[in-house]
């Protein structure tokens, strides 16, 4: 049997929103890690990155649409850019994907 058109879009809706859910669960936890090692190392962590993880913890995505959607085509570009991490960048990196996220979100007018 052949979906419809309309049948199709809304299959595809659901997928989508399936991958942004998943997507901004996996952002809440990184989110909640790094506010802990900032935490950890005693120090203060920088605005942008703060409003960032803010922005997810906060669920502040839910208010704001494609708010979500512009953080995760970010995460596909900066995927594709670094394909191998060590563990010693860890920090450094999930440090830069939050000034990213902060930085998008700011030029989307979101934020």
């Amino acid at each position: 049997m052949r979906l419809t058109a309309e049948d199709r879009y809304f299959v595809n809706i659901r997928n989508q929103e399936k991958i942004l859910s998943k997507y901004a669960t996996s952002e809440i936890e990184y989110a909640e890690h790094l506010t802990a090692w900032y935490r950890a190392l005693k120090k203060d962590m920088p605005d942008d990155e703060y409003r960032a993880c803010a922005f997810f913890l906060n669920r502040e995505y839910l208010h704001k649409p494609g708010s979500l959607t512009l953080c995760y085509e970010t995460f596909q570009k900066w995927a594709g850019e670094f394909t191998k991490v060590e563990k010693e960048m860890a920090f450094d990196l999930l440090r830069y994907r939050y000034k990213a996220y902060a930085h998008v979100l700011g030029k989307g007018g979101v934020s």
